[in-house]
């Protein structure tokens, strides 16, 4: 009988072992077929103009820069020197942190109790989310903030499962991910709050353990806080400047709820809403709930952008799939959980396919992603123009269509936006535009005009508009040739 109880005992455990293998190979295969897609369409995508003036900032990395953090600066930087300066390099480290970001979440998932089924469950669904199915190759702020956010966590669970030196760990991953975005901050908060609801949590923080974490964390942090103190705190500024509102505007809640819905992926979402409802609150909705709190309350009063709470996502997938786990694979759950993970991949997949397209102006209606396309074509127009007027540089009113014409290559002259020059703190005067000289300032009308050129100017002559793209995608740019500046643009900005 003590051999028969054996025997079964060691075939239940290699079944489990052989299961386990079994879900980890086919996540493997997942995963290295969806960083495959990624890396494709990150390098026939075109970039946006964001991914654009953060590459702005990656040629010259520093502790700090006007609207971030620096950290996806350094990402840029790095992935330039790997892949090359076309848009690959420039997405390169966030389409592996990505990867990366699937992977740890899948252990976050096992550490917070799910079983293997659950665990891997949680990171296809973080890929079938539309946030991060179709943002997941994107070099934004967003990328590295949302790896060292589940990082930081993840740190943390091992930590309270009897390793407290991997609160050091923490600590490191915390520091990097307020680098990368300041919404990080609300990790401290988050932790605390998930520690003080156990008494095993209670007992490590009367431990030096936690606080040795938020002393590296700080120490990390450290340098931007410099930095902004060296620069007249201009990132503080403009990010804590958000939580002051212009007045009651709840009408942007709903927006913030339909948005995180859709964005969520709807099938997704419905599980992860059973999961906000049950009680007592799941520790991992606890480390989010600080954040989430922000943005409920940011909503009353202005718009949440949809990707901000991207750091939340794979604390948000984990708890939906375990809801999905105990809700069973029947009724009308049942089909929804089947459908999560092919709606939001062939979603995500045929949007990306889309954007990649050379379409052209061969739709019958306005290409929504428009704003993405003609930048070579229009930037040799610009060159044309700008020789023609006998202009020296290149101006424009807005951060993205200046730091779109500066990736394009071969420009002969600078590009410089002279609205907000303040954003410009990493710029040397070797690539700065001589304002002293004629210069050609183009961009749409709604942001640029004759009238407000003439108070920065003593000469501004109108010079033929000038088309990006064609047919029914195109979009018009007012274009004027500029002279005699009647202050120092390049530090009070026009």
């Amino acid at each position: 009988m003590v051999n028969e109880a054996r025997v079964h005992l060691y075939t239940l455990g290699t079944a489990r072992k052989n299961s386990s293998l079994r879900h980890a190979a086919r996540f493997a295969i997942f995963l290295l077929l969806v960083t495959a897609a990624r890396l494709a369409a990150g390098a026939l995508a075109p970039l946006t103009e964001d991914e654009a003036y953060y590459r702005l900032w990656s040629l010259r990395p520093a502790f700090g820069y006007f609207d971030h953090p620096p950290m996806i600066a350094w990402w840029i930087w790095l992935g330039r020197r790997i892949a090359g300066e076309g848009a690959i390099g420039v997405r390169l480290l966030p389409i592996l942190g990505c990867a990366l970001t699937s992977i740890v979440t899948v252990d976050l998932a096992r550490l917070a109790g799910a079983g293997e089924r659950t665990a891997y469950r949680s990171g296809l669904w973080l890929n079938a989310t539309l946030l991060i199915g179709l943002g997941g190759l994107l070099a934004v702020p967003d990328a590295p903030n949302t790896l060292f956010w589940v990082v930081t966590v993840w740190c943390a669970f091992r930590a309270r499962s009897g390793r407290p030196t991997w609160w050091l760990a923490c600590g490191a991953a915390a520091g990097l991910a307020c680098l990368s975005k300041y919404s990080a901050l609300f990790l401290g908060p988050g932790l605390l709050l998930w520690l003080a609801m156990s008494a095993e949590g209670r007992r490590q923080l009367r431990t030096p353990w936690p606080w040795l974490a938020a002393g590296v964390a700080a120490t990390i942090f450290l340098p931007n806080v410099l930095w902004n103190a060296t620069h007249h705190w201009p990132t503080f500024a403009k990010q804590f400047g958000r939580v002051r509102g212009a007045g009651f505007a709840p009408q942007h809640l709903p927006e913030l709820l339909v948005d995180q819905f859709l964005l969520l992926n709807p099938s997704i979402a419905v599980f992860a809403g059973i999961a906000l409802a049950r009680r007592p609150m799941p520790p991992l909705i606890a480390i989010a709930a600080p954040f989430a709190l922000y943005l409920l309350v940011h909503s009353l009063h202005d718009q949440v952008q949809g990707q901000w709470p991207a750091p939340l996502y794979p604390l948000l997938v984990i708890c939906a799939a375990q809801a999905a786990e105990t809700a069973g694979g029947g009724g009308w759950l049942g089909r929804i959980q089947r459908f999560a993970t092919p709606f939001g991949l062939t979603a995500s997949a045929l949007a990306l396919a889309f954007i990649c397209a050379p379409l052209g102006a061969r739709l019958p209606f306005r290409d929504p992603s428009a704003p993405l396309r003609g930048w070579p074509g229009f930037f040799a127009t610009v060159e044309r123009t700008r020789r023609q007027v006998g202009a020296s540089w290149v101006g424009t009113a807005s951060y993205g269509l200046a730091a779109q014409l500066a990736a394009q290559p071969r420009a002969d002259a600078p590009v410089s936006e002279i609205r907000e020059r303040q954003r410009y703190t990493f710029e040397v005067a070797a690539g700065r535009a001589d304002f002293r000289r004629p210069g050609l300032v183009i961009d749409q009308p709604g942001r640029l005009s004759a009238v407000a050129l003439r108070r920065c100017f003593n000469s501004v002559a109108p010079v033929p508009a000038l088309d990006r793209g064609d047919g029914a995608a195109a979009t018009s740019y007012v274009a004027f040739r500029v002279s005699g500046p009647r202050r120092d643009v390049n530090l009070l900005g026009c």
